[in-house]
């Protein structure tokens, strides 16, 4: 599980309060990044994964997928920034399907979520007209920081007591610059 699969889990698990499943492997060398359940309302959500800060690849674009270009190592990451990636082999690829189904995740019944490193405009509308979210990684991270803050809770999940004492680290910053040490 890449780290910030790892966050978005802590996220939805200890921020949304939601059950979550990571990394169930589906046939064929698909996977699924997580799988969450909010108990009070007994919502699904399909949540995928796309996050890089390299400035050409960080947001979620438009430009066409195609599983040959996927296939091809100097093409592969910028296949895997395109919407049409997590609507065609994320979302869409009848081996994921199957096993949503056996995790009782059927079609119409749940919401799939897209993380990504921002996005492109005409990405967020034709991901809205598909019936899917998207979320920004960095909103995310400034969630976690500030339920953190509120809550005042030690987090045993190494991930999020990284990215919480990271935050309260930033926040100190300034006045430890005053003070001199």
């Amino acid at each position: 599980m890449e780290t910030t699969e790892k966050i978005v889990e802590a996220y939805v698990r200890y921020v949304r309060g939601w059950a979550t499943i990571p990394n169930i492997k589906c046939a064929g060398q698909y996977e699924i990044d997580l799988l969450a359940i909010d108990p009070k309302k007994f919502n699904r959500y399909h949540i995928e994964s796309g996050v890089s800060i390299s400035g050409s690849y960080s947001k979620l674009t438009m430009k066409p997928y195609s599983d040959q270009d996927l296939k091809v190592r100097v093409k592969a990451a910028g296949q895997r920034r395109t919407l049409g990636y997590f609507i065609e082999r994320k979302f869409g690829a009848s081996t994921v399907l199957a096993t949503l189904k056996r995790y009782g995740f059927l079609p119409g019944k749940y919401k799939k979520i897209i993380v990504s490193w921002g996005w492109e405009e005409a990405a967020k509308k034709k991901a809205t007209a598909r019936g899917i979210e998207l979320w920004d990684f960095r909103d995310i991270l400034k969630e976690i920081a500030v339920s953190s803050e509120k809550k005042l809770i030690y987090f045993t999940d190494d991930t999020l007591r990284t990215v919480q004492l990271f935050a309260r680290a930033i926040k100190e910053a300034p006045k430890r610059e005053k003070q001199g040490s």
